[in-house]
């Protein structure tokens, strides 16, 4: 695996905990570094702010690029973005909690604070919350009277199949109505019901101090860390945000902690995505296995296939460009996310998944019995000759 000397600075400035070793890591790297190169590599896999952040505490010199003013504007904004996010947080915690519905927020927020002790350098595109299924509609009247509107699904009619879709697809999106913020909101936390079957609003909270007195539910630390397994491995972990903030996340466990935690993800159906998570962290971030674990992982080609695909993602041609722009960029991610547990019905029926488009089954309405059909119509749908 070849780094070029841009994407190692960009690993060292994302690395936890912070110590001399570390911080005379970034101002070797530093020197003589393309910063315009390494503003497009924190740009493409969104880690600016931890990047930013770790110059800064490496007390890098700095010259006067423009890549280093992007990054200096963008660490700002996601500072700032992110202070937006926990005041909706907050209120939007407030308001389904007088209207009895229960929730919790994942990813974003509450990881950034766990992981890196502040919420401020972590970047997030939205809100993420889990609610039941079965207050879905009572939540959306919450958002729609909070002047957010519905964008995923989309199309007319979108809004009224809003309960058939959760129960087909794990989120739909929301917009606030100045649109700077969005909220994802969530009834699963897997695309594959065989995945995670042990995580969910039933599972083992804690509560993340986010200022101000004020505290936001997420998940405990196991549940979390199978989650945040399966979350990267469903993508292949193109975007290095997601290991960086899994290896800061792991960075205060002991290895035998580690360990701890990779045997009880098996327990709550993170499945083949824990093994591939922990040896990329290992790769990437240092994160400490036990010598025993790290054979035991090493020792299965199914996970060092699944390592291979994932630093692919995340190097070469795809360390400065968008996977969907590559070709066949995405192919190895659905082939990837097959293997994340053992035997062929699991492969077979995510395969299946894939081929099955809530949009279809809106537009498509088809009794149970005939959902078999679906992957047809996923098909058809895609042949037929587009109007205009």
């Amino acid at each position: 695996m070849h780094l070029t000397p841009e994407f190692r600075l960009v690993l060292a400035c994302c690395l936890r905990p912070s110590v001399a070793q570390r911080r005379e890591r970034v101002r070797h790297l530093a020197d003589g570094v393309d910063w315009d190169l390494v503003q497009r590599i924190a740009q493409r896999h969104r880690v600016e702010g931890l990047v930013w952040n770790g110059l800064g505490e490496a007390s890098v010199p700095l010259p006067e690029a423009e890549g280093i003013q992007r990054l200096r504007e963008r660490a700002l904004a996601i500072a700032r973005d992110n202070l937006f996010m926990t005041r909706e947080s907050i209120r939007l915690k407030r308001l389904f909690g007088d209207a009895g519905i229960g929730v919790l927020f994942f990813k974003g927020i509450t990881l950034g604070q766990l992981a890196y002790g502040t919420a401020a350098v972590k970047m997030g595109r939205d809100v993420d919350v889990l609610i039941h299924v079965g207050d879905v509609e009572k939540a959306a009247r919450i958002l729609e009277a909070e002047g957010y509107a519905l964008i995923t699904p989309e199309g007319a009619g979108a809004r009224s199949q809003l309960g058939l879709w959760h129960r087909h697809w794990k989120e739909s999106v929301w917009r606030s109505g100045d649109r700077r913020i969005y909220v994802e909101l969530h009834t699963a936390l897997a695309d594959n019901p065989a995945l995670l079957q042990g995580v969910g609003m039933d599972a083992p909270l804690q509560e993340v101090p986010v200022g101000s007195g004020e505290t936001l539910p997420t998940l405990a630390i196991e549940p979390l860390f199978a989650y945040l397994c399966v979350h990267g491995a469903s993508s292949a972990w193109f975007r290095l945000k997601w290991a960086a903030d899994l290896a800061a996340l792991l960075s205060s466990c002991t290895p035998e902690e580690i360990d701890a935690l990779f045997r009880r993800s098996q327990q709550l159906g993170a499945g083949r995505a824990a093994a591939q998570a922990l040896l990329l962290c290992h790769r990437l971030f240092e994160t400490p296995l036990p010598p025993a674990l790290l054979a035991e992982l090493q020792g299965k080609r199914v996970n060092r296939l699944l390592l291979a695909v994932a630093l692919r993602k995340l190097t070469g041609r795809s360390a400065v460009r968008e996977v969907q722009d590559l070709r066949l960029g995405t192919a190895t991610i659905h082939l990837s996310q097959a293997a994340l547990l053992g035997g062929w019905r699991f492969a077979a029926g995510e395969i299946r998944r894939q081929l099955m488009s809530p949009y279809d089954m809106l537009a498509v309405p088809l009794p149970r019995a005939l959902h078999f059909l679906y992957p047809a119509v996923f098909v058809l749908r895609r042949l037929r000759p587009r109007r205009g």
